[in-house]
């Protein structure tokens, strides 16, 4: 039997059963795939499924008399949880250095937009830099789990895919806007247009059971920043963070927020590209059996 780096759990080899379970062609194949699809999508976002949780239970129920701030109970808790990701080998070394590099970047975009007035934190915190409390960093991170986890379980492959050194170009550039924009022209409607021309070709194919399915990638990004989108919903109506819109009350956040969770979506498929490869589909990617199932364990 193959040795298992990543993702040696229960859960994890109930997947490799389902996925190696026979389905008869029609309707009820259909069904069971999209099941498929749900299970291991739900099981990719565990990281960032867990923190929503914690800050809606702390939200309704952690004691304002508690000895501890709540921001610092958040910090500890996502810490706890990194840590149980590394230790039930649901992440590999590389993807958590990455995701420790998704902490960085996010970290320092929060001290530059808290400073200049796009969101506060209106809660007190003991671990904090500047006016951002460190569980913030997290949430970045639980974007890059969620991409490193569902790249690995769905045995991500590209076809289109641009030159590489393009798409670290593009992430930089983009990275660079979310600050420059603001003493200069912000350029993301530019951005959107490389992005277009560079992945507008580009199909990425995922395998939810027996088959890889191909979407285009530019779509798979919106509906990743979608719900992202939904999640940040969330977050702030638990006070995790306020826009300067919601400081009389929760308000859902704009939908134009959504453009730039898509920017931030190419900087971490970037980033987890890193470490996980950019493979071409199977050269029988209508055949089942044309390469290994227990691949998306790996």
């Amino acid at each position: 039997m193959k040795r298992v780096p990543a993702d040696q759990t229960r859960f994890a080899r109930i997947r490799l059963v389902l996925e190696q379970a026979a389905v008869a062609p029609g309707w009820r194949g259909l069904l069971f795939e999209c099941l498929m699809f749900g299970f291991k999508q739900g099981w990719a976002c565990l990281f960032g499924a867990l923190i929503l949780a914690l800050l809606l239970g702390t939200h309704f129920f952690y004691p304002a008399s508690a000895p501890l701030h709540r921001y610092d109970f958040l910090t500890l808790c996502a810490l706890a949880i990194q840590i149980g990701m590394i230790a039930f080998r649901l992440e590999t070394w590389r993807e958590v250095a990455v995701i420790g590099i998704f902490h960085v970047v996010g970290t320092v975009m929060e001290l530059f937009k808290t400073a200049a007035g796009s969101w506060v934190y209106p809660e007190a915190s003991l671990l904090h830099i500047g006016a951002v409390p460190l569980f913030s960093g997290f949430m970045y991170a639980a974007v890059g789990s969620y991409i490193a986890r569902v790249w690995r379980i769905f045995d991500f492959r590209f076809s289109g895919y641009p030159p590489r050194w393009t798409s670290f170009v593009l992430a930089i550039a983009i990275y660079i806007n979310f600050f420059a924009h603001h003493w200069l022209p912000d350029v993301r409607l530019a951005l959107f247009a490389i992005t277009a021309l560079l992945f507008g070709r580009c199909q990425i194919w995922f395998r939810p059971l027996h088959r890889h399915r191909a979407m285009p990638l530019l779509l798979g990004w919106f509906l990743v920043a979608l719900f992202i989108w939904f999640a940040e919903n969330i977050a702030t109506f638990a006070n995790a963070w306020n826009y300067p819109d919601q400081a009389a009350g929760w308000r859902m956040v704009s939908p134009m927020k959504m453009a730039a969770w898509y920017l931030l979506m190419i900087i971490s498929f970037v980033l987890v590209s890193l470490v996980s490869p950019i493979r071409r589909p199977p050269l029988s990617y209508r055949d089942p059996t044309s390469y290994d199932a227990s691949a998306t364990l790996r």
